[in-house]
Order: C-alpha cells, then sequence, then structure tokens
C-alpha cells in the first residue's frame, strides 16, 4: 500500500510519500511545498495544487491522508488552512484517488498510543518507525508522515475484517 500524507497550510504543507508491505513502512519522499507569504491567497492555492497535483501524480498513491482541522486559536489561520484543505480534497477526488481525513488526536494516537502525545513524542516515533538516524526536521513533514501512518493503520484495520472473512470461504 502506498499512502501520500499532506499536513495542511498556506505558507507550509507537509508532504510525504509512505509504502507499506508485510508489516514493513518505507518512506518513499517527505517534504514540504512553500508558498511565498506576499503571494495573493488564489495564487498560493493554484501552487499548492500544482505542486500536490505532481506528488500524486508521480506516485500513484493508494490513499491520500489529509489532517482536518480540529481545533484552531486563530480563527484567520484556521481559515487559511481550510482553504489548502479544501484544494487537496478537490484535487483527491478529480484524480479519483482515495482520500481520509484524520483528526491530531486521531494521528497521535496512532502513531504513539496516546491522542495527547507531544510533538517531541511523535517525532520520536515516527523516527523509530522508520528507523531514521535523525528525527525529521520540519515540523509539518514529520506531521504529513505521522498522518500517513494514521491513514496505513486504518486501511489495514477495515481491510482485516473482509480478508479474515473472504479466507473463512
Amino acid at each position: 500500500m502506498r499512502v501520500v500524507g499532506f499536513d495542511p497550510g498556506v505558507a507550509t504543507i507537509g508532504f510525504c510519500v509512505v509504502d507499506f508491505s508485510g508489516g514493513t513502512y518505507k518512506l518513499a519522499d517527505v517534504g514540504c511545498i512553500k508558498t511565498p507569504a506576499g503571494d495573493e491567497l488564489a495564487y498560493r492555492l493554484v501552487s499548492i495544487r500544482n505542486d500536490a497535483e505532481k506528488i500524486l501524480s508521480r506516485y500513484k498513491p493508494d490513499l491520500v491522508a489529509i489532517e482536518d482541522l480540529f481545533f484552531v486559536k486563530n480563527v484567520k489561520t484556521g481559515i487559511m488552512v481550510a482553504h489548502a484543505r479544501g484544494v487537496l480534497l478537490e484535487l483527491t477526488e478529480r484524480l479519483k484517488i482515495p482520500n481520509k481525513s484524520f483528526t491530531p488526536l486521531q494521528v497521535k494516537q496512532a502513531v504513539t498510543g496516546y491522542g495527547k502525545a507531544t510533538k517531541d513524542q511523535v517525532q520520536k516515533m515516527v523516527q523509530s518507525i522508520f528507523e531514521l538516524s535523525q528525527p525529521i526536521r520540519s515540523d509539518d513533514a514529520a506531521d504529513a508522515v505521522a498522518v500517513a501512518i494514521c491513514g496505513i493503520h486504518t486501511e489495514s484495520v477495515q481491510k482485516a475484517p473482509s480478508t479474515a472473512l473472504k479466507n473463512k470461504l
């Protein structure tokens, strides 16, 4: 299974490509899409869509996992992030790639087993899961990896009962 994870934003969008097979995770790509702060919102959203489309076209994922907005301290920031999420959701639908959204609580639960884990705890688990010598430097990119892991866990759990039933038939 190949999953692309996105941590949406307008200035910086974390992304990753994770392959999962036989219980093993492999990080195929990780990074950030960046947009210039001085540009108009519409231009930045087009830039996000274009860069995300290149990633999706290159890696052809089975699933796109996108972090959901759960709580924001600054309403203006929340609205901006919602715009970016909308672009990613529209793009995956247009490309006919299944997508799932996960709250930060769900992501932390999937990665660390504790929904109120700190960013540092999530970073350390991501480092451990992928056996990285150092943590991923960008918080946005590391968050995207955690979102992808959550997507993999969710898909694995949802497919397990139907696979078990098929094996009994």
